[in-house]
């Protein structure tokens, strides 16, 4: 196989490890430039040094951030991508991207490759530069960190109808009715990272949330346009402001409510989705 048939597993890789669409492309750019500069015939497995090549520079890329991370003005969310419809994978999801910041960069990367990507222990060691032994035990406890927070698998036409509901409320500006699609403990975050307007703690509960929206409906520029498309394998709202991508935003659905959303706001985590759309 040719670099550029592997470049979808490896973009995944990278992305799903530094949650930046940016820098997951920057990196596998990297991992083709090193791959270019290494004699063929002393690679035995193209994908295997692809991927340990990839995963080693993101491991890099999650250590410099680190302090860049604790610094950042607000939360931080990852940046949203579009994806194929009806194609849902929990694993690419703004929700489970975020879930993945409680690890460090290593049980990061033992996560990913065992759990997402069906990764032998004996072929994990030779990326992380870790035993056997150690690589179970990193696993086991990634697992146990994950396992603390909330799953959301709602299925896609009901998040779709979900999301025609709030949007119809919103544009009727019906709050009261918005209320009865969030969960009592309803969360927001917003993403503008210093560079846009957001919030900069994340709000809680039904009544605070529809606030919020409330004023936001007040605000919002009369030639606000907002389309539902598929960010991150669910449907998602991409709002347009003068003819820009302004912000998108995400869902998480659980029993039929709205639990979380995710607004980024961040011009510079919006540069990858504005190329495909």
């Amino acid at each position: 196989m040719s670099f550029e048939e592997y470049r979808p597993l490896l973009f995944g890789v990278a992305y799903r490890m530094t949650g930046s669409a940016m820098e997951a492309e920057d990196i596998v750019q990297e991992g083709w430039l090193r791959y270019q500069a290494v004699p063929p015939d002393t690679i035995r497995h193209a994908k295997a040094y692809l991927v340990q090549v990839v995963t080693r520079l993101a491991l890099d890329h999650l250590k410099a951030a680190r302090t860049q991370r604790e610094e950042y003005i607000g939360p931080w969310l990852p940046e949203p991508i579009l994806t194929p419809e009806n194609d849902p994978d929990e694993t690419l999801s703004l929700a489970f991207l975020t879930m993945l910041e409680r690890l460090t960069p290593v049980e990061r990367a033992v996560f990913l490759l065992r759990e997402v990507f069906d990764y032998d222990y004996a072929d994990i060691v030779p990326i992380v530069e870790r035993s056997e032994s150690s690589c179970r035990q990193i696993f086991r406890r990634a697992k146990t960190h994950l396992s603390e927070q909330p799953r959301f698998r709602p299925s896609t036409e009901a998040h779709y109808a979900l999301l025609n509901a709030f949007a119809q409320v919103v544009n009727q500006g019906n709050l009261e009715l918005l209320e009865t699609l969030l969960a009592e403990d309803v969360a927001m975050y917003s993403d503008g990272g210093g560079k846009a307007v957001a919030i900069k703690k994340p709000i809680f509960g039904i009544v605070r949330v529809a606030t919020f929206w409330r004023g936001l409906l007040r605000h919002a520029p009369p030639d606000t346009q907002v389309i539902i498309r598929t960010v991150n394998s669910l449907p998602a709202f991409v709002l347009w402001v003068n003819g820009e991508v302004y912000t998108v935003i995400a869902f998480d659905v659980l029993d039929g409510k709205v639990a979380t959303i995710r607004s980024v706001l961040n011009p510079d985590k919006l540069e990858y989705i504005k190329r495909h759309l």
